[in-house]
């Protein structure tokens, strides 16, 4: 199922006067100005920077992945240290990211890669996309940016663009208008440049044929946009269906030791903070009582916080927050790296991979107690 294409130096419908002078052409010399040159995993461009860096991008900004990335390659610069570490490290490195299967599938492979490719990414597509969490468009990209090899891609900001410029209806995550789409990304790669050109398609749709309020004047393209000659610019691409997300709701537990160290506990299952450390929770208080009975002796009922709301793609959690201080495990539970339950003290909490919520609400309560010391005559 190899997707390497031949280059078209005409519109994909095959009339000229669709692509004056070329659509690579136009791409690539506003590239040299306008686009982004000093982004990190452009220095060096290797395979592994560019994996990371695709896989990271995905639902995430550049500017927030900045900062992730370098961190990440400084902790685990290549594949092979990557396969090495612990689940927990990369979690950890990971943490704040969100869409945490993302990590998941990224350890797993790297893995495979040590075990099947002699401990570096496959440059094989069919190869590639068999890896965990590499889809068509992230293989795409690793060739095309790490290797040269011509190989379209179709990440948000692609579509965006390519939708736009065609003219084509249809929310673009639809199978018929993906297919066009593809057949559109396909059918306009150049002959060389293609690292430049695959970054200079992405920095386009990120800096100029932005979702709203694009800079039609700037775009490289505006001579011959459908979208732009038809005013349907903020109608294209067609958005995706509304869709009410459902409620859920949850009671979460922060119970502190007399050290000020509070309890975690490791997720499992299929839930979305699968394999990261957490704050215990439960349905509802009720059952939240019973986990306290089962694992913890407390001095006097909870101090029940204030509920807030965490919106995931595809629902949202409504969190109320249960305090108990001075709480004692009534079994031994693990200082470091037990098997589901264990101690962290607020020095701990930034090495380990905790949900964005829950660190947000460990801080909030460690600046709260810090106050109320601090005001305590």
């Amino acid at each position: 199922m190899a997707r390497k294409n031949r280059p078209c130096p005409d519109a994909p419908d095959g009339s000229a006067e669709h692509d004056p002078p070329g659509f690579a052409v136009r791409l690539l010399d506003w590239f040299e100005p306008h686009g982004r040159h000093d982004l990190p995993w452009q220095h060096p461009r290797s395979a592994y920077r560019v994996w990371l860096s695709e896989i990271m991008l995905q639902q995430t900004q550049v500017q927030t992945v900045i900062a992730y990335f370098e961190r990440f390659t400084a902790a685990l610069p290549d594949l092979p240290s990557l396969a090495a570490a612990s689940h927990d490290e990369v979690m950890a490195l990971w943490s704040g990211l969100g869409y945490y299967a993302r990590a998941r599938n990224l350890h797993a492979a790297a893995k495979l890669c040590m075990e099947r490719h002699g401990g570096a990414l496959p440059t094989d597509f069919d190869a590639l996309l068999a890896l965990p969490g590499i889809g068509r468009s992230t293989a795409g990209a690793i060739l095309a940016q790490a290797h040269g090899l011509a190989f379209a891609i179709l990440d948000g900001n692609v579509k965006r663009v390519l939708a736009r410029w065609r003219g084509i209806d249809g929310w673009p995550a639809a199978s018929a208008v993906e297919r066009e789409l593809w057949q559109f990304a396909e059918s306009l790669l150049p002959n060389d440049r293609l690292p430049d050109y695959t970054q200079a398609l992405m920095d386009l749709g990120a800096t100029v044929c932005t979702r709203t309020r694009p800079a039609c004047p700037r775009c490289p393209l505006r001579q011959d946009c459908v979208a732009r000659r038809e005013g349907r610019v903020e109608q294209l691409p067609t958005r995706k269906p509304a869709k009410i997300l459902p409620r859920r709701e949850c009671a979460m537990l922060l119970a502190f030791d007399e050290s000020g160290r509070v309890l975690l506990q490791k997720r499992g299952g299929p839930g979305v903070w699968n394999g990261l450390w957490s704050l215990p929770e439960a349905p509802d208080a009720y059952s939240l009582a019973a986990f306290i009975q089962r694992h913890l002796r407390t001095r006097g009922a909870a101090h029940v916080l204030p509920a807030f709301e965490h919106v995931f793609s595809h629902y949202r959690l409504t969190i109320t927050p249960h305090r108990h201080s001075a709480a004692q495990a009534r079994l031994r539970v693990a200082d470091n790296n037990g098997p589901e339950l264990r101690w962290a003290a607020p020095a701990e909490w930034p090495d380990i991979g905790l949900p964005a919520p829950v660190r947000q609400l460990l801080q909030s309560q460690c600046a709260h107690q810090s106050t109320s010391s601090e005001e305590t005559p």
